[in-house]
């Protein structure tokens, strides 16, 4: 099985589906991985950039990524760039990695960029082009910090239909989560790893685990 998993900013990848990526690997699926948007001087130091490139590589290693592609778009000013654009790149992603299923966040994150790559995304993979794109699943993450935050008016709240159980995973997810210190909040901040942990032993409990991962499904092909 291949695996996309659309990540808006390096560690969203980890918070919203770290320990399902790991079961992905342990079952010897592929696992494809693509950054959407990179930070950028003087908004971020060089040192900075640096730094997280190495993180990049180290996590794409704890998840053995069979390939990570880098759009490298401006963090924040996605308005900046044009919508046919970030299609034609989620699209050239998407027919590298043909992927069978693709996780992707949750369309109604507060944060602006999670809401434009879910759009472009969304449209990259339209279902009547599943011959071209093979893409048969596609299942969206909660971001926690973006997709809690987001107001109710949106009209696009997280209602979970999909568990995974991550029990077996848990603390791996929290180590990798922990090669992107400058990410990590204090307790109780929900970027905190006790937080991060709660939230799992929550949608464990939902399902009857000690902890899980919870997603929506946006579409099946069978």
């Amino acid at each position: 099985m291949k695996v996309l998993i659309i990540a808006p900013h390096p560690d969203d990848e980890t918070i919203g589906c770290g320990g399902t990526l790991l079961k992905h690997t342990a079952a010897g699926d592929q696992i494809f991985w693509c950054i959407g948007t990179k930070g950028y001087e003087p908004r971020v130091s060089s040192e900075f950039l640096a730094k997280r490139e190495v993180e990049i590589d180290q996590v794409a290693a704890a998840y053995g990524c069979e390939r990570v592609f880098k759009l490298d778009h401006p963090t924040t000013r996605l308005d900046t760039v044009s919508q046919d654009q970030l299609i034609a790149d989620f699209s050239e992603v998407v027919e590298a990695a043909r992927p069978d299923c693709v996780y992707l966040n949750h369309s109604g994150d507060v944060h602006s960029d999670h809401r434009v790559i879910f759009e472009a995304v969304m449209s990259a993979i339209k279902p009547f082009s599943t011959s071209r794109h093979g893409v048969k699943k596609i299942l969206s993450y909660e971001v926690p910090s973006s997709t809690d935050a987001s107001l109710a008016s949106f009209g696009r709240p997280f209602v979970p239909t999909v568990f995974t159980d991550i029990a077996a995973y848990i603390e791996q997810k929290l180590q990798i989560f922990s090669l992107y210190p400058a990410e990590i909040q204090p307790y109780p901040q929900p970027r905190s790893l006790d937080s991060l942990k709660a939230n799992a032993r929550v949608r464990g409990a939902t399902i009857g685990v000690e902890y899980a991962e919870a997603f929506m499904l946006l579409r099946e092909i069978n």
